[in-house]
């Protein structure tokens, strides 16, 4: 009876970590470029029956000794990068990937963040920003130019321009990077992500920039709801688990106070 009420334990707990990922998701599903959380399960190891105390029944063709299982655990979140789809907004400073990579970001401590958000508004100084401050970077061909919010246009290539007499002039490119690895970014929170320790950035080039467009979120309604009601079922079956554990016990002290 141990045994089951530790596995129903462990599964209770597994699920309720994959409820909690697929809340997380259902709350983001109208977040511009959030990528939705999966989890994963692992079974714990397996013991085996042939001990002391355990009876065995004899039998000789018997190739491998009688086991049972200890559990399950949940994987740690991961993140799906897939893309989502890309809704026009009519606004200049945004701006959407379409294909691999994200866009850089210079983080108020002077550290590099990415992300495939790309909802930028134009700061006192003629930055692009995201809602947190937040400076896209750039690479200007000379010295910066101030951006206005209607100033500059930008080409599927990444390359920004600015109009001049009336003709637009390159004046820098904005740059992508990628790496590899589904689970090698670690997320810092608003939708900003860093690499994992050791692991390098890689500039993508198989990408489109869309201007006036946004990266939708890639969660799907549909799916997170079925994900949710089997989650559901499968937490409710750890629970009569133990229930049924706690009875049997409760019999089993009944027999002995007689």
């Amino acid at each position: 009876m141990l045994g089951i009420l530790w596995n129903s334990r462990s599964a209770m707990l597994a699920q309720q970590n994959k409820l909690d990922s697929i809340s997380n998701n259902l709350s983001n599903v109208g977040t511009f470029g959030y990528k939705r959380i999966d989890v994963k399960f692992q079974d714990l190891v397996y013991d085996t029956l042939r001990r002391k105390g355990t009876p065995l029944s004899e039998n000789p063709n018997r190739v491998i000794d009688p086991y049972n299982g200890t559990g399950v655990r949940s994987t740690e979140w991961m993140r799906q990068f897939t893309q989502g789809p890309l809704q026009s907004t009519g606004i200049k400073t945004d701006m959407a990937i379409d294909g691999e990579g994200f866009f850089s970001v210079q983080l108020a401590n002077g550290n590099v963040a990415y992300t495939r958000q790309g909802s930028f508004s134009v700061d006192i100084n003629g930055d692009l920003v995201d809602d947190k401050g937040n400076r896209l970077l750039v690479d200007f061909d000379g010295e910066k130019v101030p951006f206005t919010k209607d100033n500059f246009t930008v080409n599927k290539e990444g390359e920004v321009f600015i109009m001049e007499n009336q003709r637009p002039v390159k004046i820098g490119n904005i740059r992508t990077y990628g790496i590899i690895g589904d689970n090698s970014l670690l997320s810092i929170g608003d939708n900003l992500y860093v690499p994992k320790p050791g692991l390098q950035m890689y500039e993508t080039q198989n990408r489109s920039i869309n201007q006036t467009y946004l990266e939708m979120s890639n969660v799907d309604l549909g799916s997170e709801m079925t994900e949710m009601i089997i989650t559901q079922r499968a937490f409710e079956l750890g629970s009569k688990g133990i229930k049924t554990a706690d009875e049997m016990w409760g019999i089993v002290n009944n027999l002995r106070g007689r």
